[in-house]
């Protein structure tokens, strides 16, 4: 059981790391993108009534020095951008962005993305020869197959080199075509070493997601906006899975959304403390499942 409360507010969440002892937040889902792009998913957030059916406010509507600001001041270390391409073209436009975010964000951490198409291979190779060690994939927004063929010679190279992929894959918020578990056990069972982290703990699909992280040794789960009072009210965690993250404890890593959250920062990490399981848990969760999981990339 946790012997420490979670921080109601943002203002409590540096008290909080202190009580459990932690230097800091491992945050694997962090969103900076190029300005006009998020601008776009901004606009689209805005729209979130009519497609999801429930307002989305963005909690962290600031500036890009700003929102940098913000997350140093919760503690987290290491700041990842992650982005994602819609459409063919953009995956190699969006890497070359990356790596000028990594240049000038001291703590920022080399960032990567993909997509299924001819040239996949050669742009993942450049962005890890150039340092990137997080990459990030969005099926439902992507709108294709994560075991498309054209992925191979990329996922081949991220499976040798052990490069966490942040892969949204879930059926959530809304299904899409290629959304939901089947798919990534398709792809595992061509790649089997591969280092997942499965976006949102999979939801709404959270037994068979965690099913595909006990099975394989390199699938991890994030824990981007799970068990928060908004998604609780669209997507419970079915009963009894609090059990399996318990016992999944060295593979759930900490993530939020930031900046693209209608609550605040400290709600996310208020949420899991009241899933009680233990402070242990939490420091594990927060902190040194995160820290290890960016620490094992092979760079040559």
């Amino acid at each position: 059981m946790s012997t420490t409360s979670g921080p109601r507010t943002d203002a409590e969440i540096a008290a909080y790391l202190e009580q459990l002892g932690l230097p800091g937040v491992a945050d694997v889902h962090v969103h900076f993108l190029p300005e006009p792009m998020l601008a776009k998913v901004w606009d689209f957030f805005d729209r979130a009534e009519q497609e999801y059916g429930t307002p989305w406010p963005i909690r962290y509507r600031f500036d890009e020095d700003t929102r940098l600001a913000t997350l140093r001041s919760f503690g987290v270390r290491a700041i990842p951008a992650l982005v994602y391409p819609h459409k063919p073209g953009m995956a190699q436009w969006l890497n070359d962005w990356c790596a000028g975010f990594a240049r000038r964000v001291p703590d920022g951490i080399h960032c990567g993305t993909l997509y299924p198409e001819p040239e996949v291979g050669e742009y993942v190779a450049a962005a890890i020869a150039g340092g990137a060690r997080l990459f990030k994939m969005h099926v439902q927004v992507g709108v294709f197959a994560p075991d498309d063929a054209l992925l191979d010679p990329a996922w081949e190279l991220l499976s040798e080199r052990r490069i966490p992929v942040v892969l949204h894959a879930g059926s959530g918020p809304v299904p899409g075509p290629h959304t939901g578990p089947s798919g990534v056990a398709r792809l595992l069972a061509k790649h089997p070493g591969l280092t997942l982290v499965i976006a949102h703990l999979g939801l709404p699909e959270y037994d068979e997601f965690a099913d595909l992280a006990e099975r394989y040794e390199r699938v991890h789960l994030d824990t981007t906006m799970a068990a928060t009072d908004f998604t609780e009210a669209m997507n419970p965690m079915p009963k009894g899975y609090p059990d399996r993250l318990a016992a999944l404890d060295d593979k759930v890593v900490f993530g939020t959304d930031y900046p693209n959250i209608p609550y605040e920062y400290a709600h996310q990490i208020e949420a899991l403390t009241r899933l009680d399981l233990g402070d242990a848990w939490m420091r594990k969760v927060l902190w040194h499942n995160g820290e290890r999981l960016l620490g094992q990339v092979r760079h040559g």
